[in-house]
């Protein structure tokens, strides 16, 4: 079985080795008839007379015809035409056979209409390979440039006296003049780029302009809302308080269980409830008509701050407000974007929403204008000629931040940011404050000038030459302090008399007023008075601590940090004291005298008698200028002027002559 098998493996292998003998000699054969054919052809082969007539035609005819095309190849013409032909790319073989025009059409006609409608168009005159040969580096390294031609214009002034006409000068001028010619053509190459990319960042800014509104008015329409939801939270925080304290007064008038107050997470028994239920202000004289419940001073804190403004370039107007039909005496804001407080010469007090530039409400009660007022979250305390100060919780304002009452929605909801002035202050709907008013504190005999209160404490001055001091938790004036007395005890002690005092209330002569501006923190006062001075009130003993000397006039603002106090005087200048010291750290002149001032971290504002408020920037060292009056006198037109700043994080606002409030960005 074995043996069978080794054979017919044997005779297969025979086999293949058969077959590729033949493939190979057929391959050989094949060669031979075609070499046999060819030497028949091109050989020169027998006589025409041995050969048979067929092949010495054949062969004949063959000679004949290189014969003749050798005859044209020696022809000058046709020699040239070969040569410049092995010259040429296929390219231009291409573009020789087909016009300009063809070539453009063949390739516009090869590309979908999709691909035509959205090519760029491009107004450089150069292709894209130019422009890359143009930006290569060693074109673009300006010392070797410089050098290159620093070199060649001393090479050819050199070359001046010794040009001639010999061949190799011409050449070699002609070589500069070339190399000249393409680094111009180089040179005008990339500003044509330099220029095409100017203008693609030109539209870049555009779009991303385009863009920063349309994120700035989304932000504004956010804090819109945030503020409408800040104000439901307020109303809705009242409600609960209110029912806790009913709850509590049902729970002690029936028995002595102890109550969980959750906010607090305290234990309250019953008895202390009653007793703490009771209102704190029932010492107060009994003709005020505000029911007990109201008068808890009680400051809401906002629980987010808005940043609109800070988004806005620094100078640009954000809102003009016709607010008073009169000279604006006092304004002042809790935050920005937030409720804002003002008061003129018109006699009325009133509340306005800057986020959507709407009256709230006007404030009744005082007998006289206010000459004198400050908004801390949502109280407000005036200070009038009627010699009294008054307190008010503006959150309970019945107040709709979305319109109701207060005219068409549509227009408000556009106005976040860009409004004009009316002709007239908006009157809002009565009573919309009929609940604000706290209590009224009486004691000062003249007008009240200046006033200032923290927490529980607040000190007003007033033109009877006394500043009070008066504890908010019980409603009462706690302290007297006499500035003349202060006074007179100073020149006593420095041997001098005191002839500079006059009586000077505010009246149409324009004098000062005696106590121009007062700030109060804990137990220390700061005090500008008429005579010049600034005095430094201990409230814990009721003695100047210090005096500070340098104003020529009466003091009219002035507000302190924890490192200086900043001043402004009738005398045109603005002061900083440092307070670690008592030396004045830095001084500022104006043109005319300061009736208002306020800082904040970074700027100082005030108003100088101008139609601009006047800015210094204490980080980059410089004065501007901020208001209506930069556009007007580019227009050739005057405005009012502005009697009245207000400053806080960036967020400007000034009040003026003619009744107008302007919002800005600083």
């Amino acid at each position: 079985m074995a043996d069978s098998d080794h054979e017919h493996d044997f005779d297969d292998s025979f086999a293949e080795d058969e077959a590729s003998l033949i493939s190979t000699r057929s391959l050989e054969n094949f060669g031979r008839k075609v070499t046999t054919t060819a030497s028949h052809l091109m050989g020169p082969g027998p006589s025409p007379s041995a050969a048979p007539s067929g092949d010495g035609l054949r062969i004949d005819h063959y000679h004949n015809a290189m014969a003749a095309v050798h005859k044209q190849l020696q022809q000058p013409s046709v020699q040239r035409g070969v040569f410049s032909m092995a010259r040429t790319t296929p390219s231009e073989l291409v573009r020789s056979k087909l016009s300009r025009n063809e070539i453009k059409h063949r390739a516009l006609t090869s590309l979908s209409d999709e691909l035509l409608a959205n090519i760029p168009y491009v107004e450089n005159s150069y292709s894209l390979f130019q422009g890359f040969q143009a930006s290569f580096p060693d074109m673009t390294d300006e010392g070797k440039k410089h050098r290159r031609r620093v070199s060649r214009g001393r090479k050819l002034l050199d070359d001046v006296e010794h040009i001639d006409g010999s061949p190799e000068n011409v050449s070699r001028l002609k070589r500069e003049k070339s190399s000249m010619m393409h680094e111009l053509h180089l040179l005008m190459i990339r500003k044509n780029m330099a220029s095409c990319e100017i203008r693609d960042i030109d539209n870049k800014i555009a779009n991303l302009t385009g863009m920063r509104r349309s994120v700035l008015d989304r932000l504004a329409n956010l804090e819109q809302d945030e503020a409408v939801l800040e104000q439901d939270i307020v109303d809705m925080e009242a409600r609960l308080e209110e029912a806790q304290q009913i709850a509590q007064e049902n729970a002690a008038a029936g028995r002595h269980t102890p109550i969980d107050d959750e906010d607090d997470g305290l234990i309250i028994e019953a008895e202390e409830v009653g007793f703490m239920s009771q209102s704190i202000y029932e010492k107060i004289p009994s003709n005020q008509s505000t029911p007990t419940r109201t008068k808890n001073v009680k400051s809401i804190r906002r629980k987010s701050m808005p940043i609109l403004h800070e988004h806005y370039e620094t100078g640009s107007a954000i809102r003009e407000i016709r607010a008073h039909r009169d000279t604006i005496l006092a304004i002042d804001f809790d935050a920005p974007f937030g409720t804002m407080v003002s008061s003129a010469m018109d006699d009325t007090v009133r509340v306005w929403d800057l986020n959507a530039g709407r009256c709230i409400g006007l404030l009744e009660g005082h007998t006289a204008s206010v000459g004198a007022l400050q908004v801390d979250h949502n109280i407000l305390a005036t200070g009038s000629v009627d010699a009294t100060v008054r307190l008010w919780d503006l959150s309970k304002a019945h107040y709709d931040p979305y319109g109701s009452g207060f005219g068409d929605d549509e227009e408000d909801e556009d106005g976040i940011a860009f409004a004009h002035p009316d002709d007239q202050p908006v009157e809002p709907p009565a009573g919309t404050m009929a609940e604000c008013p706290l209590f009224t504190l009486q004691a000062h005999l003249d007008e009240v000038t200046a006033l200032h209160f923290r927490g529980d404490t607040l000190v007003s001055g007033s033109s009877d030459k006394t500043l009070r001091q008066w504890d908010l938790n019980k409603g009462r004036c706690v302290q007297t302090l006499d500035v003349m007395w202060a006074a007179a005890q100073a020149s006593a002690t420095l041997g001098s008399s005191d002839g500079n005092w006059r009586h000077t209330a505010r009246g149409s002569d324009g004098t000062a007023d005696f106590v121009g501006a007062l700030q109060v923190f804990d137990a220390a006062l700061a005090c500008g008075t008429a005579d010049g001075m600034v005095r430094l009130w201990d409230l814990r003993s009721g003695q100047v601590h210090r005096s500070l000397v340098g104003h020529t006039g009466p003091v009219t603002c002035l507000q302190f940090d924890d490192v200086h106090l900043v001043t402004g005087s009738a005398d045109r200048s603005i002061r900083i004291w440092d307070l670690r010291t008592g030396v004045i750290h830095d001084a500022y002149a104006y043109d005319n005298p300061i009736t208002s001032m306020m800082f904040d971290a970074r700027r100082i504002a005030c108003a100088a008698g101008e139609d601009v408020v006047k800015v210094y920037d204490k980080v980059e060292g410089r004065q501007w200028d901020c208001g209506a009056g930069i556009a007007a006198a580019e227009e050739g037109r005057k405005t009012s002027i502005v009697e009245h700043v207000c400053l806080r994080d960036g967020y400007l606002v000034e009040g003026r002559e003619n009744g107008i409030v302007g919002v800005w960005a600083c």
